[in-house]
């Protein structure tokens, strides 16, 4: 049975049998609607205007809209607003009460808690009264009651359907109106919407009848079966069986049987010129056969002597990866060994550098007693041109000491840090003592040890300006990047187009490493093959601000490190 209320405001009872109902447009129809089909409860704006049973009392009534308050609010002088009301009334500059003009101020206005409950409990009218709906709520209850109400509007719950009709209507809808029902087609009982079912027996019915579209004297086939049909049609067009023999005949279905009966002859003849060709063709291919199989012979001798020239070549290989593996270490084992007699030697200079400092201290201190004397005296003798000759003796063999010194120096730093994978990391010690003889114009720019892109590649190095050049002088460390006269220069390609990344290394903790990236221009001579022992230079004279690096944590331990990177992925073997 489905409840529902009749004009007098009494309940009916509906048999379902009445309405022809299915299960599904039933539970449609009996369920609750979702709170957000029906129209909001609380207005947009000012109070409420519901049709009230008995007319509210003004106490319950907004003093600005003058409708009965939702969500009251009550200001400090006593009256009450709806709460997007006084809401209003504040947005306004200088807000003042309506009523008495009182100045209202946003933290004295609250909440009236007790007159919202006494106006939640007001009888109201049904929303759907003008549908017929003589219900009487509460106003708190109406959200409530039109989930249920019979009178209500909903849309059909189908959903593609933009039809509204009353709660009780759906049945009755979904049973007959509705454009998108559910349906049964009567052919091959497959359910769908009541807008397909036409296209459905039009195109795809399995069961539908259609005609044949042979025009043959079958009434009408199902659709499933119009297939099977076409092989059998007397009307249907056909070709003779015997067409991959040669016979070329086309007719209707009922045509074929007496084809075939009298042409009988015909067709064994061509199957008898076919069986021919057949065996031409057989021994055609029985004397290539032979023929590739007297060729099998030598190509299998041919394969044995591949295979034992591959097994010979892989011997090779592998002895010549071993060979290869013992010239590295044999390489890197003489490295070694020169790296570690450079060591000693470098320290042996070393202590012999203190000396000739010791010395150097000396020959100063005899100087001032020499010229101490000289003016006492006032006159030169023949024990102080002894002395000045051997001063100037002393001069030279520190000058042969410098230059050894900084030969075995640099001699050592290409030992220890020489690479082949375009890579160079150089190590710059004692930055002051080197800063402060490149202001004295004494050793203007350091170059580092060579660098290559591989063992047969382009051989590089970095030259550095301490105390800048050109622009840089002065205030900045220059940096350029050199190319140099290598063995192997003949095998590569010239002019040098690799990218180029020099780097000034931060030993902070924060590795904010400074750096700069360029590629080579085609056109410069610093990227020709070297005629010279190697091209000018080509880089950057404002590398870094020299107040940038004394005061970071590019220095440490009186040392730098400088970093180039040369691109060698696109490099080619040479």
């Amino acid at each position: 049975m489905s409840a529902g209320r009749n004009a007098d405001g009494r309940e009916l009872q509906i048999p379902l049998q009445q309405c022809a109902l299915s299960l599904a447009a039933l539970s449609l129809a009996q369920r609750p609607w979702p709170s957000d089909h029906v129209a909001g409860f609380l207005p947009q704006h000012g109070g409420f205007r519901d049709h009230f049973v008995a007319t509210p009392e003004p106490k319950y009534c907004c003093e600005s809209c003058k409708l009965v308050l939702c969500n009251p609010r009550q200001t400090e002088c006593g009256h009450r607003f709806c709460e997007t009301c006084i809401s209003d009334q504040l947005s306004k500059p200088n807000p003042v009460c309506p009523e008495d003009k009182e100045p209202l101020f946003k933290d004295k206005v609250f909440r009236d808690v007790c007159c919202h409950r006494e106006i939640m409990a007001l009888r109201v009218y049904c929303r759907s009264e003008k549908n017929g709906c003589k219900e009487q709520i509460s106003l708190q209850q109406v959200m409530d009651h039109l989930n249920v109400c019979p009178y209500f509007e909903v849309p059909c719950p189908l959903g593609k359907c933009k039809e509204k009709m009353m709660r009780k209507d759906i049945p009755e809808h979904l049973s007959w109106k509705c454009k998108h029902r559910e349906t049964t087609c009567e052919f091959c009982m497959q359910k769908m919407a009541m807008t397909e079912l036409q296209k459905h027996k039009d195109t795809v019915c399995p069961s539908f009848p259609v005609a044949c579209p042979n025009h043959c004297t079958f009434p009408s086939i199902l659709r499933s079966k119009l297939t099977s049909h076409q092989h059998e049609c007397p009307k249907a067009h056909v070709t003779c069986s015997f067409i991959r023999f040669g016979c070329n005949f086309k007719g209707l279905n009922q045509d074929m049987r007496d084809h075939e009966s009298s042409f009988a002859s015909e067709h064994l003849r061509l199957m008898a010129t076919r069986n021919t060709t057949l065996e031409a063709k057989v021994e055609d291919v029985k004397g290539e056969l032979l023929e590739r199989y007297k060729v099998l012979p030598g190509l299998s001798s041919r394969l044995s002597e591949t295979l034992s020239h591959y097994e010979e070549m892989r011997e090779k290989n592998r002895q010549l990866d071993q060979k290869l593996n013992a010239m590295q270490v044999k390489l890197m084992s003489s490295h070694s060994e020169k790296l570690l007699e450079m060591e000693l030697e470098l320290r042996s200079l070393r202590s012999v550098r203190e000396e000739v400092e010791t010395l150097r201290g000396t020959v100063e201190s005899i100087r001032s007693r020499v010229a101490t004397l000289e003016g006492g005296r006032g006159g030169a003798n023949p024990a102080t041109h002894t002395l000045e000759t051997q001063l100037s003796r002393h001069d030279d063999m520190l000058s042969v000491h410098e230059i050894r010194l900084a030969d075995m120096d640099l001699r050592f730093q290409v030992l220890e840090t020489a690479s082949f994978n375009g890579m160079l990391i150089w190590k710059i010690r004692d930055y002051k003592r080197r800063k402060q003889e490149a202001v004295a114009s004494k050793t203007l720019s350091l170059y580092s040890q060579p660098f290559y892109t591989g063992y047969f590649g382009y051989k590089m190095c970095a030259r550095v300006y301490l105390n800048g050049d050109g622009m840089g002088k002065g205030t900045h460390l220059s940096l350029f990047f050199v190319v140099m006269r290598g063995e192997y220069d003949a095998l590569l390609l010239w002019p040098f187009k690799q990218k180029v990344t020099l780097m000034l290394m931060d030993q902070g903790p924060a590795r904010k490493h400074l750096g700069d990236a360029f590629k080579p221009d085609p056109n410069s001579s610093s990227f020709r093959r070297p005629t010279a022992e190697m091209n000018i230079a080509s880089g950057c004279p404002l590398f870094v601000a020299q107040t940038v690096l004394e005061n970071g944590t590019y220095i440490k331990d009186d040392t730098i490190f400088i970093k180039v990177t040369v691109d060698t992925s696109d490099l080619p073997d040479p």
